[in-house]
C-alpha cells in the first residue's frame, strides 16, 4: 500500500482525540468567515470614527491615569505601619519568623554534617533513590563546588533552595489540583499565575523589600513566586489529560471523587508531575542572583559582586556550583519518581521499606561527619581549592579579540548583532509604533477572536488598553517588538530541538545536560560575554531572553511528542506512513496541548528576561523597572512591570485557542 493513498482513513481514526481546529481551519469555516465579515464592518465604522475623534497614531492623554499618587500612599502606609498594623505583627511577621527559622535549621545542619558529612549523605541518599550514576555525579558536583572554593556559599544556597523548592512545589501543587479538577477555577486561577510567572521580579521586589525588608524571607517569598506557576500548570495539564477511558473504568468499579484522584489521575500524570518538580528547581535555583539583591546571601551573592567589578571568572566560580546543584536536584528527583511509579502496583517501593537501608545511610553519614570534625574541617580545606577566574576571563578576552569583529566569509558577532537590529528589530518596533493605537487593540481584538472566543478578544484588548492608560504606551510597543522577535527565534529552535529530542533518545541525553546549564545559569553570568560580543543594544537583550527561554519549550515539546499513544503511532506506521507523514499528521495534532504550552513558557520567559534586556541596552520597559527599583519609586517599576504582565496576557491569548481552557471537561 502507498503512502499516498493509506493516511485518509487512518488519519481520520487517528486523530478522532486530536483538536478538531486550529488558527488556520479557525479562517475557513463558516464561524470563521462569519468573524471575518464583523471584523471588517467594526473596523470600517470604528478606524474613521477614532481617526477624526483622536489625531496621531500614540495613545491619547486624555485616556491616562496617574498611578503615581496611589502608590506613593500606599508605600508610606506600609512603611508607617509595619511595625504595629496586626496584619504584619500576627500574620506576615509569623509567617517572615517561619521563613528565617527554616532556612536556619536546614543551614545549621549542613554545618554540623561538615564538607565530609554532606557529601556522604547526599552522595548515599542519590545512591539509594536514584542508583550509582546520579550518585557520581552527586559526589562530583560537592567536590567540584568544594574545589572552586564555593563551599560555604554552597550551603547557604542550598538550605534558601531546599525551603523554597518545598515551598514551591506544595503551592504549585495546590493550586494545579484545584485547576485540574475544576474549569471553573482553570479559568479564575489562569491570569493569576501569568501575573505571577510574567510580572518581573525586579518589580515585585521593592514591595517585597517593603512588606518584609531586606532577608530571607524576602528573597523566599520571591523565589516562590516566581517559580510556583510551571508546576501549577503541569500539574494542572496533568490532570486534566488523564485518559477519560480509564477514569470511566475507575469511576465504574464505584470509586470515590478521592479514589479516583489518588489511584488514577495523579498516577497518570506523573510525568507531568515530574516536569513540574525539574522546571520548579530550575526556575528557583535561577531567582538565587536576583535574590541576592535583597539579602539573600549565597551563591547568588558572590556572582553578583564579581559582576559589579566585571569579573567573569570569578562569576563563573560562583555559578558553576548552581548549575551542579540544579543537576543534582534534578536527577534525584526524576530518579526517584520513575522508581515511585514502577513500584505502584506493589504496594509501595521498596527501597522505602527497607529501613535498615535508611538506618545505615544514616549512620555512614553521621561517622563521616564525626570524623570531619574530628580532623578539625567542617568546610572545604581552603588548600585544595582551585582558581579558575584567570583562565576564564583569558579566554573571554581572547572571544573578544577575535570573533568580535573581521571573521572572515561570516562576519564578526557584532555584525550579526547589526543586522539582526537593523533587519528585524527596527522595522518591528517602527511598525508597532507607526500603527495608531486604535488599529493595534484592533489586530489584537482580530487575532484573539478568531482563534477564540469574543471573551478571549476582550480580555486581549483590555490588557493592551491598559497599558495606555498606565501612559506607557510608547515603550510597551518598543517592549512588544523585542519579545516577538525573540519569541520567533525561541520557537522555531525550541520546536525544532524538541522534535529532534523526541526523535532519538541518545539526542536528548546528550542535550538534556546542556539544557540544565542554560536553563540554570544565572543571566547575569552570561550577560557580560554577550554584550562583550554583540555590544550594547537590543540584539543582546534578545539573545539573552532566547537562551533562557529555550530549554523549556525544548523540554515541553519533546515531553509532548513522548506522550502520545503508541497505538496511534503503530496504526499510522502499519499502514506506510513515513516518520514525516507521521510526524506532521499524528505527532503533532495529538501533542497540540504540549506545544501550546511551550509557547506560552516561551512567551512568560521571553517576557520575563526583558527586564535583564533592559539592563544591557534594550531600554524600553525593562530600563524603567530597573530605574523603578534603584531609586524606590513604586509607581514607575510597579507600572511598567504590570505593563509587561498585559503584553503577556495579550500574547497568550492571541495564541492560545479557547479549545485548551475547556478541555477535559467531565473527565
Amino acid at each position: 500500500m502507498s503512502t499516498a493513498s493509506a493516511p485518509p482513513a487512518a488519519q481520520r481514526g487517528l486523530g478522532a482525540d486530536a483538536p478538531k481546529s486550529g488558527p488556520v481551519q479557525a479562517l475557513l469555516d463558516r464561524r470563521g468567515l462569519a468573524k471575518l465579515l464583523l471584523l471588517a464592518v467594526a473596523a470600517a465604522v470604528l478606524v474613521p470614527l477614532a481617526h477624526a475623534t483622536w489625531t496621531g497614531g500614540g495613545w491619547p492623554s486624555a485616556l491616562t491615569v496617574d498611578v503615581s499618587g496611589p502608590l506613593g500612599k500606599t508605600s508610606d502606609w506600609i512603611i508607617d505601619n509595619r511595625d504595629s498594623h496586626w496584619l504584619f505583627v500576627y500574620f506576615l511577621g509569623h509567617l517572615s519568623n517561619a521563613v528565617v527559622l527554616s532556612v536556619r535549621a536546614v543551614y545549621l545542619v549542613l554545618l554540623a554534617l561538615g564538607w565530609t558529612g554532606v557529601t556522604a549523605g547526599v552522595t548515599l541518599l542519590a545512591w539509594r533513590v536514584a542508583g550509582p550514576r546520579i550518585a557520581a555525579t552527586a559526589l562530583l558536583s560537592f567536590l567540584v563546588s568544594g574545589a572552586l572554593g564555593m563551599w560555604v556559599p554552597t550551603m547557604q544556597t542550598l538550605a534558601l533552595m531546599v525551603v523554597a523548592v518545598l515551598a514551591s512545589v506544595a503551592v504549585g501543587a495546590l493550586l494545579g489540583l484545584a485547576a485540574g479538577l475544576s474549569d471553573r477555577l482553570f479559568r479564575i486561577l489562569r491570569p493569576v499565575l501569568d501575573t505571577m510567572q510574567v510580572l518581573p521580579a525586579f518589580a515585585y521586589l521593592l514591595p517585597v523589600v517593603l512588606v518584609f525588608g531586606i532577608g530571607v524571607p524576602a528573597a523566599l517569598l520571591a523565589t516562590v513566586v516566581y517559580a510556583a506557576p510551571p508546576m501549577a500548570r503541569l500539574t494542572a495539564l496533568g490532570l486534566r489529560g488523564a485518559d477519560a477511558g480509564v477514569l470511566e473504568a475507575v469511576a465504574s468499579l464505584g470509586a470515590t471523587g478521592r479514589q479516583r484522584l489518588l489511584t488514577a489521575r495523579l498516577p497518570l500524570a506523573r510525568k507531568e508531575l515530574l516536569l513540574g518538580v525539574n522546571q520548579t528547581i530550575m526556575m528557583a535555583l535561577s531567582m538565587v542572583v536576583i535574590a541576592s539583591m535583597i539579602g539573600a546571601a549565597g551563591l547568588g551573592d558572590r556572582v553578583y559582586q564579581a559582576l559589579a567589578s566585571v569579573d567573569v571568572g570569578a562569576a563563573l566560580a560562583a555559578a558553576v556550583p548552581i548549575v551542579l546543584l540544579a543537576i543534582v536536584m534534578d536527577r534525584t528527583t526524576a530518579a526517584a519518581g520513575a522508581r515511585l511509579g514502577a513500584d505502584t502496583a506493589t504496594g509501595g517501593p521498596a527501597w522505602l521499606r527497607g529501613w535498615r537501608a535508611w538506618a545505615g545511610i544514616a549512620a555512614v553519614t553521621a561517622v563521616l561527619a564525626l570524623l570531619g570534625r574530628l580532623a578539625g574541617s567542617l568546610v572545604w580545606p581552603g588548600a585544595w581549592a582551585v582558581d579558575i577566574a584567570r583562565p576564564v576571563n583569558d579566554f573571554k578576552g581572547w572571544m573578544v579579540d577575535h570573533l568580535y569583529s573581521g571573521v572572515p566569509v561570516i562576519g564578526g558577532t557584532a555584525d550579526w548583532a547589526a543586522h539582526f537590529t537593523n533587519w528585524v528589530l527596527n522595522p518591528l518596533r517602527d511598525g508597532l509604533t507607526a500603527l495608531p493605537w486604535y488599529g493595534t487593540l484592533l489586530v489584537v481584538a482580530a487575532l484573539a477572536w478568531l482563534i477564540g472566543t469574543w471573551r478571549t478578544a476582550l480580555t486581549a484588548v483590555l490588557a493592551m488598553a491598559a497599558i495606555g492608560v498606565l501612559g506607557v504606551w510608547k515603550p510597551s510597543m518598543n517592549t512588544l517588538s523585542q519579545v516577538l522577535a525573540a519569541l520567533a527565534v525561541t520557537l522555531v529552535l525550541g520546536f525544532g530541538v524538541g522534535i529532534l529530542a523526541a526523535g532519538s533518545k541518545r539526542f536528548e541525553a546528550i542535550l538534556r545536560p546542556v539544557l540544565d546549564v542554560m536553563q540554570t545559569m544565572p543571566q547575569f553570568v552570561y550577560l557580560i560575554p554577550v554584550v562583550a560580543l554583540f555590544a550594547v543594544g537590543r540584539a543582546p537583550a534578545a539573545a539573552a531572553a532566547v537562551v533562557y527561554a529555550l530549554p523549556a519549550v525544548i523540554r515541553i515539546t519533546t515531553q509532548g511528542l513522548r506522550q502520545v499513544d503508541p497505538a496511534a503511532m503503530e496504526s499510522a506506521r502499519s499502514l506506510g506512513a513515513t516518520r514525516w507523514q507521521m510526524l506532521r499528521q499524528v505527532q503533532l495534532p495529538l501533542a497540540r496541548p504540549a506545544l501550546l504550552l511551550a509557547v506560552n513558557q516561551g512567551v512568560v520567559l521571553v517576557l520575563a528576561v526583558v527586564i535583564i534586556g533592559g539592563l544591557v541596552g534594550g531600554g524600553a520597559l525593562g530600563y524603567d523597572v530597573v530605574t523603578g527599583l534603584a531609586t524606590g519609586d513604586l509607581a514607575v517599576g510597579l507600572v511598567a512591570g504590570v505593563a509587561i504582565v498585559c503584553l503577556g496576557l495579550m500574547l497568550d491569548r492571541v495564541t492560545q485557542p479557547t479549545e485548551r481552557r475547556t478541555t477535559g471537561k467531565g473527565a
